[in-house]
């Protein structure tokens, strides 16, 4: 059975070497990778809402990493951008360095995909060997083999 990642991940649209070391900055480094993508009906509109979520409340899940966020009408389907940053990233309000941005966006008429995705990642990030094996990935081919791997033993009978 093919996992939800499967259809998410585009290594097109991971950047490895982030460049920013501050939160909106490496925010937008990262969801620029969505401007074009043929879901996201208004690139901007989707922009300003992830921006007003991420100030509303904390995206940061913990280990360095961050699942920024919007359900939007400015997206016709769910989809995924990723960022890696080798110095971290500054989450001020948080408290926190983070080094894997995952940025998400999600129609508001799919709430239930959404909770998939983050359910999916979260028991990803859960394990070290998964956190290790991402953070050192020479390639956005690499990174995202490394995620539905990982995805695939989920879904594997136990």
């Amino acid at each position: 059975m093919a996992g939800l990642l499967r259809t998410l991940l585009d290594p097109a649209r991971i950047v490895l070497a982030v460049q920013s070391t501050k939160r909106t900055a490496a925010l937008s480094e990262v969801a620029r990778q969505l401007d074009g993508h043929p879901s996201v009906v208004n690139y901007a509109g989707f922009y300003q809402e992830l921006l007003a979520r991420d100030r509303l409340d904390t995206t940061c899940l913990g280990n360095e990493i961050a699942l920024p966020h919007a359900r939007t009408e400015h997206v016709s389907e769910l989809v995924l951008a990723i960022g890696r940053s080798r110095a971290g990233v500054s989450f001020e309000k948080d408290k926190q360095i983070v080094r894997l941005l995952f940025v998400l966006g999600t129609p508001k008429n799919n709430p239930m995909g959404y909770l998939q995705v983050v359910s999916t990642l979260c028991k990803i990030f859960k394990d070290p060997a998964n956190r290790e094996a991402l953070l050192a990935a020479a390639t956005p081919e690499a990174f995202a083999e490394v995620l539905l791997v990982a995805e695939e033993k989920l879904l594997a009978p136990a």
